[in-house]
């Protein structure tokens, strides 16, 4: 094993460690509310969803790529090979989906009354469960194209023109379903990233407004850096920025390998890594800038009630 692949598989792991313990501090989080009877959200329905995805993503694509660093090789059977991409998928595919559900509902939530989202206030959350089981029967259902030609790479030692990921192969016996797949994934990412991208625009504009009319109070009390709008058009634009990055950044490597018929493993390693990297990162955005979003989201509800 060279030394490159230590590191690589050292990098995989920190990752690995870093985005579990984050995700897992955060579902702690909520467990504990929850056993502790206070009243479940429907951001926190989102948040519990966003989760669960992310622990698929960071497990799915670090664990099998660090084995393959640290020098394994043919440690997948091709049941394996295809769990674990389905996994990855599935993940990547429902925290795009809860990101993007998430941006829409606290546009919602924090827009004024007299808004035409007035009436969605009050009918959104009664359907977010609906909305994340369907963001997941989608994903699941989609992504079983994606692994019909994933095998160990056992069967595909003599087929040149294949795909190699280091731990499983792709021999492209099934180029159109392949093709068929990326293409109709990339709509639904298109609109997803579009609705996101718009309802974090509309936040940042509500967020703005308020804080324009309340100018005058921090100028009076010198809290103007500390307040919680502030604070909130900060994280949403951290996250909504730290997902676009990472999200086109693993776009143009997937693009290359996907039309391209080279075999580049270390490609395919960066862009697991890439493609981890939100997950990882995510539950840490929410721990520090969170509590403040849920304020401001407090402040525009009705009655100050919390939904």
């Amino acid at each position: 094993m060279a030394s490159g692949g230590v590191y690589i598989a050292i990098i995989f792991l920190v990752q690995i460690a870093i985005g579990t313990l984050g995700n897992l501090f955060l579902l702690g989080k909520y467990v504990f509310l929850y056993l502790s009877g206070c009243k479940t959200r429907s951001i926190d329905l989102i948040l519990m969803h966003l989760i669960v995805a992310n622990f698929l993503v960071i497990l799915s694509r670090g664990i099998p790529e660090a084995m393959a660093a640290y020098g394994l090789e043919d440690f997948l059977s091709d049941f394996g090979c295809k769990f674990v991409f389905y996994a990855s998928r599935v993940g990547r595919g429902v925290a795009f989906g809860s990101t993007c559900l998430l941006s829409v509902f606290q546009a919602v939530t924090i827009s004024p009354s007299n808004s035409r989202w007035a009436e969605l206030k009050v009918k959104f959350p009664k359907y977010i469960s609906t909305f994340t089981i369907l963001c997941w029967v989608l994903h699941l259902l989609l992504n079983i194209s994606f692994c019909v030609s994933l095998t160990s790479r056992l069967k595909n030692k003599n087929i040149t023109n294949k795909i190699d990921f280091a731990y499983c192969s792709d021999p492209r016996t099934t180029k159109g379903i392949y093709t068929g797949h990326a293409v109709f994934t990339a709509i639904i990412d298109v609109l997803c990233m579009g609705l996101m991208l718009l309802a974090c625009g509309s936040m940042v504009f509500i967020l703005f407004t308020h804080k324009r009319r309340v100018q005058h109070i921090h100028r009076t009390s010198n809290s103007f850096r500390s307040s919680p709008e502030t604070r909130a058009t900060h994280s949403i634009l951290i996250l909504v920025s730290i997902f676009v990055f990472f999200y086109f950044l693993s776009c143009i490597v997937q693009i290359y390998v996907t039309f391209f018929n080279h075999s580049r493993i270390l490609l395919f390693t960066l862009c697991a890594f890439v493609s981890a990297c939100f997950s990882t990162l995510c539950p840490f955005v929410f721990m520090i800038f969170g509590h403040y979003v849920s304020g401001i989201c407090c402040v525009y509800s009705e009655g100050n009630r919390v939904i």
